[in-house]
């Protein structure tokens, strides 16, 4: 069920005018898509209750989502919910779907909050969700007291009343603090002010060790194609099948071909590599006393 292009009075309102099920109905429905897939039954289900979802979305606004997206989280998390519900469990339909929901508008909330990752986890989700609120409360209960919290024993009061540990509360307490800003923003109010990424460091190579590298790659690639040949013609083989092939061969294959058993091959392949090696040390040694 997709909604783009839709205004949220046009959503609204075809959500209002679905039908209202009552709990058999609801349970017929439900059955028809569990045990015989029917989809006229599933989208009569999600279509009821998009009210609901639309509910639950509208609660999310505060935190900047644009309703639209928000309302295609909610309608997600009722998919998922239709789709995983148990009618045998004797629980309503409704019910269920409010977990699902919720979960699904959450988890797209704190995706979009930041460029980087807020968190996951059962206690930054809380957090996220509650830390505003929570400490709000308590700088109320406090002014009623005539006393003033000072930020450490605030976060301590929270990571009790929430039920997180405290370097949760000082990162969450960090992460909403704060917005992302642009790198293509300027670093001062002129014209021609130098923006923020032309002060990151470039971590691309240099030229010099660009060049290095591809000379280096350019050696050792001769290296190999000399040690190759000293290898025989089966030795070749074997190594060009095991190793340089898009699809590596196994073992058996080539024992098929060449009338060999697994074990015998591999042992091919093992010397044949014996020989490669000696010939790839060789070389450096000499490398190392042209240097030295």
């Amino acid at each position: 069920m997709a909604f783009d292009g839709f205004s949220d009075q046009t959503l609204s309102r075809r959500a209002m005018q679905a039908e209202l099920l009552d709990a058999e109905t609801e349970l017929r429905l439900a059955y028809a898509w569990r045990d015989e897939r029917d989809e006229a039954a599933l989208h009569r289900l999600i279509t009821a209750y998009m009210r609901l979802a639309i509910s639950m979305a509208a609660k999310f606004k505060r935190y900047g989502a644009p309703m639209n997206d928000l309302v295609q989280e909610a309608g997600l998390g009722l998919m998922k919910a239709a789709d995983k519900f148990d009618p045998d469990r004797g629980v309503r339909f409704s019910t269920y779907a409010v977990w699902w929901i919720k979960a699904s508008i959450q988890d797209y909330v704190m995706r979009n909050w930041s460029m980087v990752r807020t968190g996951s986890t059962s206690s930054q989700k809380s957090l996220f969700f509650n830390m505003r609120r929570v400490q709000a409360r308590l700088e109320r209960e406090a002014a009623s007291r005539g006393e003033r919290l000072d930020r450490q024993t605030m976060r301590q009061m929270i990571s009790k009343e929430v039920g997180v540990p405290l370097h949760d509360v000082e990162m969450m307490e960090g992460r909403l603090a704060g917005s992302d800003f642009s790198l293509n923003a300027t670093q001062s109010t002129e014209d021609e002010g130098r923006q923020w990424i032309d002060a990151l460091e470039d971590d691309s190579a240099r030229a010099d060790e660009t060049v290095t590298h591809n000379k280096d790659i350019d050696t050792l690639r001769i290296w190999l194609v000399e040690a190759m040949g000293n290898l025989n013609d089966r030795e070749r083989f074997i190594v060009r099948e095991r190793k340089l092939r898009d699809q590596p061969r196994t073992l058996e294959s080539l024992g098929t071909e060449l009338g060999l058993s697994k074990e015998r091959v591999r042992q091919l392949e093992a010397a044949a590599f014996g020989k490669m090696r000696k010939q790839l040390e060789n070389q450096c040694a000499e490398v190392h006393n042209f240097l030295s």
